[in-house]
């Protein structure tokens, strides 16, 4: 791994790189102008961790540089705040230390800090031990928690301690309305809270159009585009294959006062499946998906992008709005999508400044 090196003052010829390569990339997809939405240049990610080195009296965070001659070999890089988390971290990460430097129970072969922070400000911290915990430890870390105003979970082998809760909640304002989402420790969401928001906007514009139908979402996650989207259809059926972010996206449809939407959980090949036929299972019939009318399908999927079945399937759909984290496997599968359907919005998230990685979203529309 490379430790992003952060300068705003080159944030902008940064992005233009970025935004050179996707245009040369997609070139021969022949899609509409590329609609590029900047990061904060430093200070974007709300969730962080760090391994904690204890240096005799001395400690510090850490991260590692890896050799890219010699994956193996890793340089251990002091970091003393780190630009490319949220201010929120950077206040937090030596108040903490402060706290835990002199005080052998909480410092006590403790290994790895985890940090998730919200932009309406709450925090929560893992501290991951290699020792067992005990009522000590929780009496000591209960007096901390107050002390820096956080919520703190204990984690060693075997064990989890949660002391307040073991989430927080994110506020977003998104096209004036506020969005509100459950984000759970140790469970997936959006390392970067300003561009999440600017794709929540960017897919209710794309799909907004479509009340008189209904959308089908895959890789539903905690329901982050779920929440944002079911204003703009008939009604929504999210699947999504993790227990814990199935539980948190219903919290959040909930939260959010939305009743037009399901939650399911089922792997995208299960759901697949289901929609050629199978309709064998308690959790298939559950969804009743004769009752739908799908004229949109949202995908989200893993780096490794879509296999060739599940491009087939997602042909089907009127409209396609993919999302996607891996723009070299986003291309493979725009070569099969692309023969049903034309592109008619394309976008470019820098949800990852200082490296290269990029997010997209592309719209699909299939061709009469």
């Amino acid at each position: 791994m490379a430790i992003p090196v952060v300068d705003p003052s080159r944030y902008e010829q940064q992005l233009a790189a970025k935004r050179e390569r996707i245009n040369r990339d997609f070139a021969r997809f022949a899609p509409p102008t590329l609609e590029v939405f900047a990061s904060p240049p430093s200070h974007y990610r709300q969730r962080c961790e760090f391994r904690l080195w204890h240096e005799g009296d001395d400690l510090f965070y850490a991260m590692f540089e890896v050799d890219r001659d010699d994956p193996k070999r890793k340089t251990v890089v002091r970091l003393d705040h780190y630009p490319v988390a949220s201010r929120q971290i950077n206040d937090l990460m030596p108040r903490l230390l402060d706290a835990i430097r002199d005080n052998d129970l909480l410092r006590r072969r403790l290994f790895q800090v985890e940090f998730l922070t919200t932009l309406s400000g709450e925090a929560l911290v893992t501290l991951i031990y290699h020792r067992r915990l005990d009522a000590a430890w929780e009496d000591e870390a209960r007096r901390l928690e107050q002390a820096l105003d956080i919520m703190i979970i204990g984690r060693a082998r075997k064990q989890r301690l949660v002391l307040t809760r073991d989430h927080v909640w994110e506020h977003f304002s998104v096209d004036g309305d506020e969005l509100v989402y459950q984000q759970v420790e140790n469970s997936f969401t959006q390392p970067n809270a300003e561009i999440c928001r600017s794709m929540l906007a960017w897919a209710r514009d794309v799909t907004r159009d479509s009340q008189g139908g209904d959308l089908v979402e895959l890789y539903c996650g905690n329901g982050n585009f779920t929440v944002a989207l079911a204003d703009n259809f008939r009604r929504v059926l999210a699947t999504e294959i993790s227990r814990t972010s199935v539980a948190s996206a219903r919290i959040n449809l909930e939260a959010n006062g939305i009743d037009n939407a399901e939650v399911g959980r089922m792997s995208a090949e299960e759901f697949s499946q289901a929609l050629k036929g199978d309709k064998g299972g308690r959790r298939v019939a559950e969804m009743a998906l004769d009752d739908y009318a799908f004229s949109t399908v949202l995908v989200d999927p893993p780096r490794a992008g879509l296999d060739e079945e599940s491009c087939r399937q997602l042909s089907e759909y009127s409209r396609i709005v993919y999302i996607s984290c891996n723009p070299e496997t986003l291309a493979d599968n725009l070569e099969t999508l692309t023969r049903s359907h034309d592109i008619r919005r394309f976008a470019l998230f820098d949800q990852f400044p200082w490296t290269h990685h990029c997010e997209c979203g592309v719209l699909l529309e299939r061709r009469d």
